[in-house]
């Protein structure tokens, strides 16, 4: 056995318990990025990334106290996700999807066009708008073009 491989071999036997952590955090991200993703993508309105949007009017109009407990949440989770997404390119998971999605619920200048670019790449479009038709929603649109598909 290469000698380089018994060295690897015993840092990971020294280290069980933040290998057992790292393994343990892991598989929560993974169960809970594959729950929360698809519900969030499926949630997601056809609009999301059109001006006029509904959804976005809605939130406008709310109570100020409401409308800072919900942007609170709403950063944390994507903070949350997004951080779980990096996690996920290097261990099982859906990582990039995850990334997209905790940036998507974000607040940050830039995010919009940062969006709409991110998700015009055609492998996260594919994944998204596969999730959306399985639940039956219509295709997400974007600025200024016809439906993705």
């Amino acid at each position: 056995m290469p000698e380089w491989l018994i060295d690897a071999w015993s840092y990971i036997k020294d280290r069980e318990t933040l290998f057992a952590w790292i393994g343990g955090t892991s598989l929560f991200i993974l169960v809970g990025s594959a729950i929360a993703v698809p519900i969030i993508i499926r949630r997601m309105p056809y609009d999301y990334f059109l001006e006029d949007s509904e959804g976005a009017e809605e939130i406008r109009e709310q109570h100020p106290a409401l409308r800072v407990t919900f942007l609170i949440l709403k950063n944390l989770i994507g903070g949350v996700l997004f951080l779980g997404g990096i996690l996920m390119l290097l261990t099982p998971g859906q990582g990039i999807l995850t990334i997209v999605i905790g940036l998507m619920l974000m607040n940050f200048p830039g995010k919009r066009r940062f969006e709409i670019w991110l998700i015009s790449i055609r492998p996260i479009n594919r994944g998204i708008q596969w999730i959306r038709e399985r639940a039956g929603k219509r295709p997400l649109e974007l600025p200024e073009s016809e439906p993705i598909s």
